[in-house]
């Protein structure tokens, strides 16, 4: 580790390198860690009124996580509702990431490897021009385009597929859409960057050699790209779970969103110690699932940074 620093300061000079040291430093302090450590307070903090902070009333308890499991603070039950909402706010982020996996890959092969000159830019560029508009404009474009009477609707009436227009969005079918969409660069560019550092001479090796597409890339291009793989799906999984705009726009009345909960909590209901607790358990959860998926795939925290 002494020689990593010695080459960070050799490279970077001591006064450059303290500086992005302090400024890293502050950034992840003032930023990330204390705001999280502010928000476990609160939710161990009982819900009073702002004149009463501080006071006897103020007092530790664990009384906003007992809620989220038993629907009251004196543990009697199960709450269902919130419960259920979690679950399936989880699992449709894993399939969300799944789904953008299967889109990304693909495209994210081409771009390294077939791709050539003017037509790997133009590519490059289609995909990041749509994100100029504002996640917001998006998201009403996609309910725009899902409606009962939008786009999508008229032309599979018009070429005879339906006979009367399917509720895209009751069906969650405009939000799964919607959030795929939303975060498809963060799973393209992370795949893009492992599989262009991979050497062309061991894919057409392996052609020499008679292996099929589906063997190269089982053997050899998906291990390669593995970091970038865990990479692309940690940040798009993240996004998913903690998404608030695309699931109020674009969700039915029956797909509540988690983060909905939770933004009722502090708004609506007006309990911040509650809002507080949901937010830390989606948080911790997140966390430990990203961290479990890379322990399954053997994938260092390290590889995942490069």
């Amino acid at each position: 580790m002494s020689e990593y620093w010695k080459t960070f300061f050799r490279k970077n000079g001591t006064t450059l390198g303290l500086f992005f040291l302090l400024a890293v430093g502050f950034w992840i302090f003032m930023m990330i860690v204390l705001p999280q450590l502010y928000m476990v307070d609160f939710s161990l903090r009982a819900n009073v009124p702002p004149p009463q902070w501080g006071t006897e009333t103020h007092h530790y308890t664990v009384e906003h996580y007992k809620y989220l499991v038993t629907g009251s603070a004196k543990g009697e039950g199960w709450n269902t509702v919130h419960l259920s909402v979690f679950v399936r706010t989880i699992l449709a982020a894993i399939i969300v990431t799944l789904i953008d996996l299967a889109l990304c890959y693909p495209v994210a092969y081409y771009l390294a490897h077939e791709a050539e000159g003017g037509w790997s830019r133009l590519m490059a560029l289609s995909l990041i021009i749509p994100f100029w508009v504002n996640e917001i404009l998006r998201a009403f474009s996609f309910k725009i385009l899902f409606g009962s009477s939008g786009i999508i609707n008229d032309f599979l009436l018009a070429i005879g597929v339906l006979n009367e227009p399917f509720d895209f969005i009751r069906n969650d079918i405009a939000l799964w859409a919607g959030l795929s969409y939303a975060y498809i660069l963060l799973m393209i560019f992370p795949i893009y960057n492992a599989i262009e550092s991979l050497d062309k001479n061991q894919i057409e090796a392996a052609r020499d050699m008679g292996a099929s597409w589906t063997r190269i890339h089982r053997r050899i291009v998906i291990p390669h790209a593995k970091p970038g793989i865990t990479s692309g799906c940690t940040m798009v999984f993240m996004l998913t779970a903690g998404a608030l705009a695309a699931p109020q726009i674009l969700g039915g009345p029956s797909s509540l969103w988690f983060t909905q909960v939770i933004y009722q909590a502090f708004n609506a209901a007006g309990n911040w110690a509650r809002g507080s607790a949901y937010a830390i358990v989606l948080l911790a959860s997140c966390i430990a699932f990203v961290l479990i998926m890379m322990k399954v795939f053997k994938v260092k925290l390290g590889e995942i940074a490069r």
